[in-house]
C-alpha cells in the first residue's frame, strides 16, 4: 500500500510526467534535425511575379515579364490578382494588366498558380483599394468574396492556370499590416473557390518557420511552405535560422500523416535580401548581408537538399533590378541555370 501511495504522490505524478515530456520533446527535435535526404536532382522552379514590386522598383513590369519568360525561360509562375488592380474603383473591374500576365504566361506554354484574395504576396501583405478602406470587416469581407468570384470566372477555363492560392500566409498573424485573422472567412473564401471552379487544386500557404502547417493543411489541397535561411528583424538584426534541411522533409512528412495532405510544396523561397529598409533603398553591401550570389547558389543547393520536388522563387524583380540598374546580372544568369 505504502508503494502505491509513494508511486500516486502528486509530486512525483507531475516530476514524471515532466520527465517523459521532455523525453519526448528531446527526442523529436533529434529526430528533426538530424539525418539527410536523398537529394533531389529533379527540382522544377518557378518564380512568383508581382506588378506591384515591379512598379515600385521602377521597373517596366511587361519588359521584365517578357524576360522572365523569354530570357530566363521560366515556366512555373505565381501571379497575384492585386484587388486595388483588378478593383480600382468600386464594382469597376479592371482585368488589362493580369490578362496580359495570364495570356502572355499561356502562350509560352507556362504553368500559373493565381492568388486571390486580400492578403497576397508583397508588402503590406494585406492589398486593399484606397476605397474600400473606410468600409467595415464585414463589408470587406463582402466585397473580397465579389472580387474572388470575378477572379475565377474569369480564368477558370483558361488551361495555363494549374492551382489556386486563397490569400497568403494568412495563420501568419505577426507579420503585415492586416485585420485580425477571421478563420470563419477564411473557409468561406476556400468554400467559394471550391463551388466555382472544383477542377483544380487550392493551395493555402503557411510560413517554413514561424508558424504551424497543420491549419492551412486541413483546408488545402496542396500546403505551400515558405522558406528563408537570413531575415532581420529590429531585435535580432541579421538572423540565419540554425535549420537543416532534412528538418523541411521530416516536417512535411508529418504533416501528411497527421492531416492526411498529399503533397506539399515551396510556394516562397528567398531569393532577394530581407534587411531593415526596402531594397532599393539598401546599398549594395547591405543586401549583400542576406542575398547575393554566393548566398544564392548555396539557398539552391539547400532546396535540393529538402527533398521537395517543386519550388517558387521569390526575387525575380529584384534580380532583374540589379542586371538593368546597377549593372550586376550575376544572379539573372545563374538563375537561368534552374529554368
Amino acid at each position: 500500500m505504502k508503494f502505491f501511495k509513494d508511486i500516486l504522490n502528486p509530486l512525483r505524478v507531475i516530476l514524471w510526467t515532466v520527465l517523459v515530456l521532455l523525453v519526448i520533446l528531446i527526442s523529436l527535435v533529434i529526430y528533426m534535425f538530424t539525418g539527410a535526404v536523398k537529394q533531389s536532382s529533379g527540382v522544377a522552379f518557378g518564380v512568383t511575379f508581382s506588378q506591384v514590386f515591379a512598379e515600385e522598383l521602377e521597373l517596366d513590369w511587361k519588359e521584365m515579364y517578357s524576360a522572365i519568360l523569354d530570357d530566363l525561360g521560366v515556366r512555373r509562375l505565381r501571379l497575384v490578382a492585386y484587388w486595388p488592380k483588378v478593383e480600382p474603383f468600386p464594382k469597376r473591374y479592371s482585368f488589362d494588366d493580369l490578362d496580359y500576365q495570364v495570356s502572355t504566361a499561356g502562350r509560352k506554354g507556362a504553368n500559373i498558380i493565381l492568388v486571390v484574395g486580400r492578403k497576397v504576396p508583397r508588402w503590406p501583405e494585406c492589398h486593399i483599394p484606397e476605397w474600400a478602406n473606410s468600409l467595415s470587416e464585414s463589408e470587406q469581407q463582402r466585397r473580397i468574396l465579389s472580387l474572388i468570384e470575378q477572379v475565377i470566372n474569369r480564368y477558370k477555363e483558361n488551361d495555363a492556370i494549374v492551382a489556386w492560392q486563397v490569400e497568403n500566409e494568412p495563420f501568419l498573424e505577426s507579420f503585415g499590416e492586416c485585420p485580425d485573422l477571421d478563420e470563419s472567412f477564411l473557409d468561406k473564401e476556400i468554400a467559394l473557390v471550391r463551388k466555382l471552379d472544383g477542377s483544380r487544386p487550392i493551395i493555402v500557404s503557411a510560413s517554413g518557420e514561424l508558424s504551424s502547417w497543420i491549419q492551412p493543411a486541413t483546408r488545402a489541397d496542396i500546403l505551400g511552405t515558405t522558406l528563408y535561411r537570413i531575415v532581420w528583424n529590429k531585435t535580432l538584426s541579421y538572423f540565419k535560422y540554425p535549420i537543416p534541411p532534412i528538418f523541411y522533409h521530416k516536417r512535411a512528412n508529418l504533416v501528411k500523416w497527421v492531416t492526411g495532405i498529399d503533397r506539399i510544396i515551396i510556394v516562397e523561397l528567398q531569393a532577394e535580401p530581407w534587411g531593415p529598409g526596402a531594397i532599393y533603398r539598401m546599398d549594395v553591401g547591405e543586401q549583400a548581408k542576406s542575398m547575393d550570389l554566393d548566398k544564392f547558389k548555396k539557398i539552391i543547393d539547400y532546396t535540393y537538399k529538402t527533398g521537395f520536388d517543386e519550388a517558387y522563387l521569390w526575387g525575380v524583380e529584384w534580380w532583374y533590378w540589379r542586371k538593368e540598374f546597377l549593372d550586376s546580372p550575376g544572379i539573372w544568369n545563374e538563375a537561368k541555370n534552374l529554368f
